[in-house]
């Protein structure tokens, strides 16, 4: 009755449905920092920094840029960490299996939601590493589903994306939190539902994935879950496929095309400019990320309830990420519905496809730039929506296009150290608030127009796989002459 090829709909629909709500409510609910934020601030956490000073007409106000600061380096460990060790998490999925990846992220995120649970403002530091279990085990059951897009080849972009927009999308679970915090339930209870909620990974874990890995194409009679079956064809060969982790099986034994070494790949300017593309949008949306909640502030003058209501909007705005993530998945697929050029592989046409998603992305996170820089309180509403529309082709994005740029068989060490670069880019976001604090007196808005400049550097990738493709195809028509 599990046999993949013999009931398609329920098996895979099930694998794909519980996939998207692991996503949804768990794996990225880090980004919902704005709204846990606001809960901790109520409660006091960290608010021994908060200090007596004197306020412009010699009035006694308190001070509390040091809680700020503290709060803003809990928020940039657990980013840090949260793409820093996808390399670490690539080698423990490749090496060990889905299921042994699986209980280790179980296991970091129940660590992490039981530590918050149990913090108290005497106890805030807990928040340091909780913060970044939650964060480590959420990236990895996020790795752990991409492979479910191996179920539906014709779209496993589209599944990719949408996936990466559960990820987006799930920081809304802490406006969630926020809410009923509000109506009186602690943050005790709610962390202790969300651990409670392990037992959901679990399951999934035993009965809806497979032990090692889906294989990619499908082999006739493969089976998963308890019975974690294999293809018939065990003789064939079979190598690793990166973009969705995944094994895929060569019937045809030939003697495969030499392809680049791991340090050719490297040394790159392909990879060179998807790491300044990757670095430099991630760093202006993590930094959004962790300074909103004092970015409020400041432009509400302190007003609590206000305050609020724009934290309660952004977190609203984050949970149409999961709309946001198929368009780019349609935009690199499309040309799966187009006649392919003659003489066009495979490999260009994937190529081609990524040009348009990598510049959009880019375009929208120079727009969501622009108007985090203008210090208007209601246009902000508009640059929360560009700031999850930016992030949902961020990530996917960058999966599809180190798949088709690179040799299979480097693409989890790629991936890995993409966003591991990534990741120690990202650090500066904390020098860029305590630049903020420290030397510009609470006002960032030199920071943000220096952010928005580095944004203009994104757009230099999707610029060079352009004239690369524009090259492949004039030898390609050359090559056509010739014959």
């Amino acid at each position: 009755m599990w046999n993949c090829p013999k009931c398609p709909g329920v098996r895979r629909g099930l694998s794909m449905f519980t996939g998207m709500v692991e996503c949804l409510c768990f794996a990225g609910i880090l980004f919902g920092w704005a709204s846990l934020d606001f809960i901790l601030k109520k409660q006091g956490f960290f608010g021994s920094f908060c200090v007596n000073a004197t306020g412009i007409n010699g009035s006694q106000v308190l001070d509390c840029r040091g809680q700020d600061e503290q709060f803003s380096l809990v928020f940039t460990i657990a980013s840090f960490m949260n793409y820093f060790v996808t390399l670490l998490n690539g080698f423990i999925f490749d090496r060990f299996g889905t299921t042994v990846a699986r209980v280790y992220a179980i296991c970091l995120h129940l660590m992490g939601t039981l530590m918050v649970a149990f913090s108290t403002p005497a106890r805030a530091a807990l928040l340091f590493p909780a913060l970044s279990f939650i964060a480590v085990g959420g990236s990895m059951l996020l790795l752990t589903n991409f492979q479910v897009a191996n179920l539906f080849p014709n779209n496993r972009s589209t599944v990719i994306t949408l996936l990466n927009g559960a990820f987006g999308s799930s920081a809304v679970v802490f406006l969630i939190v926020k809410l009923v915090f509000e109506a009186g339930i602690s943050h005790r209870a709610s962390f202790l539902f969300l651990s409670a909620c392990s037992i959901i990974h679990v399951l999934r874990t035993v009965f809806l994935l497979p032990r090692h890995i889906i294989p990619y194409p499908l082999p006739d009679h493969y089976t998963f879950g308890l019975t974690c079956g294999k293809s018939k064809k065990s003789e064939e060969s079979v190598t690793f496929d990166p973009q969705t982790t995944d094994e895929v099986q060569h019937v045809n034994k030939e003697p495969a095309t030499p392809e680049k070494t791991f340090r050719e790949c490297v040394l790159s300017r392909f990879f060179l400019f998807s790491v300044i593309w990757l670095s430099v949008i991630q760093l202006r949306n993590l930094q959004f990320i962790g300074t909103l909640n004092p970015t409020l502030q400041r432009l509400t003058n302190g007003d609590s309830s206000l305050v609020s209501k724009y934290t309660n909007a952004f977190a609203f705005t984050q949970l149409c990420a999961v709309l946001c993530g198929p368009w780019n998945g349609l935009i690199l697929d499309r040309h799966k519905r187009k006649p392919r050029v003659e003489g066009m592989s495979d490999k260009e046409a994937d190529l081609r496809s990524t040009v348009l998603s990598l510049f959009l992305t880019a375009l929208f996170s120079l727009v969501f730039s622009i108007c985090a820089t203008i210090p208007v309180l209601p246009l902000q509403y508009f640059t929360f929506v560009m700031a999850v529309i930016n992030r949902a082709f961020l990530y996917g994005g960058l999966a599809a296009f180190v798949s088709v740029a690179f040799p299979p068989c480097h693409f989890g060490k790629l991936y890995g150290l993409v966003l591991c670069l990534g990741a120690i880019f990202s650090l500066l976001q904390y020098a860029c608030f305590a630049l903020v604090e420290s030397v510009l007196e609470g006002d960032p808005l030199y920071v943000n127009i220096a952010l928005t400049l580095l944004i203009l550097f994104s757009f230099i990738h999707p610029l060079f796989v352009f004239l690369h493709c524009r090259n492949l195809q004039s030898q390609r028509v050359k090559d056509l002459e010739q014959q």
